[in-house]
């Protein structure tokens, strides 16, 4: 091939590039969100993608796919077509979990879901019932805990991020507790509001309207630093639980074979949607963390959270097939 005719067509590849990520997105984006409307999840969702949709000059709809612990969803979108017209809500059970609890999924994280930047994340609150458990701090609750004849806790589900942090609690102090998993993190909550479980690991976000009613005391948060919207809730780190820290967190992905230039148009809109007075305050409320960040920022956060939870999962022998 001669040199005119090979810049003659790496000019053609550039200019293809180049009409490709101008033309995206040339009609509406498709959010799946593999979870039910109404929740945590979807809430963030929507708040971000009525901002994305002004930069990127279309409408992104969210649709919901729940089910199987977000692997109904997650294959969906794994199996679209990598144009960017379909992406993905992808949290910890998606990407860090799920590929431990399945011995087989119909497909397969880290080789059919490509990352586009990470959202937010949701520091998880050691929350109790105020009329079963007396303790009000860390220490009170570790001493209640201990002179319980059958102790249970609540969860979402099993496999979810409120159950592995409580695996990974016991892992740490040997607490023994029983596992009762609900459908779902408004029955669980509901249950231990009506106080026919003691306590649970909860989001923020699912968490907030029943700490300020006061149905539900929170013991302690498990991030490094205060939250600001419950600024006054001490972490479980400072209260003696040294390095325990546990979120559910979530990014967006699309399948993998999308081109560059359309992630990073992706990135852009969703980095853009981030910083908008909106987004931030909608997100305060709900006590959640903005992250955002690089594609290959995302993909070492995904990785570090795949091993971790990895070992946890691996400890306390915990299987959802």
């Amino acid at each position: 091939m001669t040199v005119s005719r090979r810049s003659s067509l790496g000019a053609a590849l550039l200019a293809l590039c180049a009409s490709t990520a101008f033309a995206y997105p040339d009609k509406p984006v498709e959010w799946v969100v593999p979870y039910p409307a109404g929740g945590g999840s979807d809430v963030v969702a929507r708040t971000v993608a009525e901002q994305m949709s002004k930069s990127l000059g279309q409408t992104v709809i969210v649709n919901n796919k729940p089910g199987a612990g977000t692997n109904i969803g997650a294959d969906y979108v794994a199996k679209a077509k990598a144009d960017g017209h379909v992406m993905l809500t992808a949290d910890t059970g998606t990407l860090a979990a799920n590929p431990w609890l399945f011995s087989k999924l119909s497909y397969n994280a880290e080789k059919d879901l490509a990352p586009v930047g990470l959202i937010a994340r949701f520091p998880l609150l050691l929350v109790v019932n105020p009329q079963n458990v007396p303790a009000k701090t860390w220490k009170e609750f570790r001493l209640w805990a201990g002179n319980q004849a059958n102790l249970n806790y609540a969860s979402p589900g099993t496999g979810s991020p409120h159950h592995l942090a409580m695996a990974l609690l016991r892992e740490k102090t040997g607490m023994a507790a029983g596992h009762v998993p609900y459908r779902g993190a408004a029955p669980a909550v509901q249950d231990v509001i009506g106080g026919q479980v003691p306590f649970m690991f909860l989001d923020t976000a699912a968490a907030y309207p029943h700490i300020l009613s006061g149905k539900l005391r929170a013991i302690g948060v498990a991030s490094p630093a205060r939250i600001k919207t419950f600024a006054d809730i001490p972490t479980l780190d400072e209260q003696g639980l040294k390095g325990f820290e546990a979120y559910a967190w979530q990014g967006l992905v699309v399948p993998t074979g999308t081109p560059a230039p359309v992630v990073a148009q992706l990135n852009k809109a969703l980095q853009d949607a981030l910083t908008q007075t909106a987004v931030k305050a909608r997100f305060q409320v709900l006590g959640l963390e903005s992250l955002g960040g690089t594609p290959e920022q995302m993909k070492a956060y995904w990785q570090r959270e795949h091993a971790k939870w990895g070992e946890v999962i691996k400890a306390a022998n915990i299987k959802l097939d």
